[in-house]
């Protein structure tokens, strides 16, 4: 899956993202929401307009939990289990849609990081939100 030199580079980016992890995360669910607006349905009892607190809030949710799991890659379905029973029981949130914001994700980190999001490193976190996105959508199956 994902090489030890990968690993350091997605452990690395997500270390620089948890003091931004607002600012990222609010800006790809916000383009979600615009490019998907579908994906709004789950998020009624909310304000999501652009800069709110509900969505910075979830934002950084996400954003932290994205790193919190990179600490440790090789033990992402332990890390991600609570994730899994609370999205697929709970929210009842449709496996798809993580992909969704996982794309969303790219483009945001691709406008905040600019040059420092290489080719290499924009392959390197595609391959680890993949795997991500994988294991929160275990439960459904």
């Amino acid at each position: 899956m994902l090489s030890e030199k990968e690993k350091k580079m997605i452990l690395d980016l997500c270390n620089r993202l948890i003091p931004i992890a607002s600012t990222i995360g609010s800006d790809a669910l916000n383009r979600m929401f615009v490019v998907y607006p579908g994906s709004k349905t789950y998020f009624s009892h909310l304000d999501i307009s652009p800069r709110s607190t509900h969505l910075r809030s979830h934002g950084e949710k996400i954003v932290l939990a994205i790193a919190e799991a990179a600490q440790d890659i090789s033990q992402l379905n332990e890390t991600l289990a609570p994730l899994q029973t609370l999205h697929a029981y709970t929210l009842r949130i449709a496996p798809g849609k993580f992909k969704l914001f996982s794309h969303c994700m790219l483009v945001s980190l691709a406008c905040y990081l600019q040059d420092d999001f290489t080719e290499v490193v924009h392959a390197a976190m595609d391959k680890y939100l993949s795997a991500f996105v994988a294991v929160l959508a275990e439960k459904y199956r």
